[in-house]
């Protein structure tokens, strides 16, 4: 049985194979392809509606519990060039 996580961004349940993990990396968002990364993680839809939700309701600070605020720029022109 395969783990299941929540995506910040739709807040669906999905296995953890159909999820991209992100994690912060001296406050700025990374795009973990592996899930090996250390440190806290949050789970979002590879697909540019629900990285979008989750960047509009500032989601990826809450779950990754962000001190500061985030450099999200990056992640996200990275995403629209992959995706």
């Amino acid at each position: 049985m395969e783990p299941v996580r929540t995506c910040v961004g739709c807040r669906a349940r999905a296995p953890r194979s159909s999820l991209l993990r992100v994690v912060q990396r001296n406050g700025e968002l990374v795009a973990d392809e592996r899930a090996a990364l250390p440190g806290r993680g949050a789970w979002v839809h590879d697909t540019d509606a629900c990285v979008d939700a989750a960047l509009r309701r500032r989601a990826f600070g809450r779950a990754l519990r962000a001190t500061g605020p985030l450099d999200t720029q990056t992640f996200q022109t990275t995403h629209q060039r992959n995706g």
